[in-house]
């Protein structure tokens, strides 16, 4: 279902949902506009159409496809649309009882990873309420500035054009530590410590 359709069916601006919508869990735009629409059945057959009916308008964002796969190498839907990479601990809308702007996903993450409150994360994201929630938790953000304009992003450590921008260098499996290289930067906020 296309935003304009979904506009249709509720009444509302196109533009308006995709303002609010972009980097939120479905289910939260929904109880916006129609609380009765907000259910896991309705969001699961709207999203379940979206990469059949419109995978072959999917743009990959640029960087990501070598990232997933370094990060694959080294340590269902539109990731088998794009053919990248599945990561082994992937927290989904369903994992967690409130999407983002709250931290729940990006804290639950970490707890997957079986990683503790010390450990140093940096999150990758394209929406505000995502920089929102990785900020919440206590991580360093990269934004990048494929779906938002930069002025949107500015709550992020750094702002890059995509994820080209974003290398990983090296990964140390008895550590955990990775040493992450962020070049192209259109706005930074923040370095990373220690």
């Amino acid at each position: 279902m296309t935003l304009h359709r979904l506009g249709k069916e509720l009444g509302v601006d196109p533009e308006e949902i995709l303002h609010t919508s972009h980097g939120r869990r479905s289910i939260d735009t929904l109880q916006q506009y129609d609380p009765k629409l907000a259910n896991w059945e309705y969001v699961s057959e709207v999203e379940g159409k979206i990469p059949r009916e419109y995978g072959q308008d999917a743009v990959e964002v640029p960087g990501s496809r070598i990232l997933l796969e370094t990060l694959k190498r080294e340590s269902a839907g539109w990731l088998d649309v794009m053919k990248l990479a599945h990561p082994p601990n992937l927290v989904v809308a369903e994992d967690v009882p409130r999407g983002k702007p709250d931290p729940t996903c990006y804290l639950k993450g970490r707890s997957k990873l079986g990683l503790d409150d010390t450990a140093r994360i940096l999150v990758l994201e394209d929406s505000p309420a995502g920089i929102r929630a990785g900020k919440s938790a206590g991580f360093q953000v990269v934004a990048v500035a494929t779906t938002h304009p930069v002025e949107r992003l500015h709550e992020a450590d750094w702002i890059v054009p995509d994820l080209r921008s974003v290398e990983l260098v090296s990964w140390d499996r008895s550590s955990r530590k990775a040493e992450v290289r962020i070049s192209s930067i259109l706005e930074q906020r923040n370095r990373i410590a220690g």
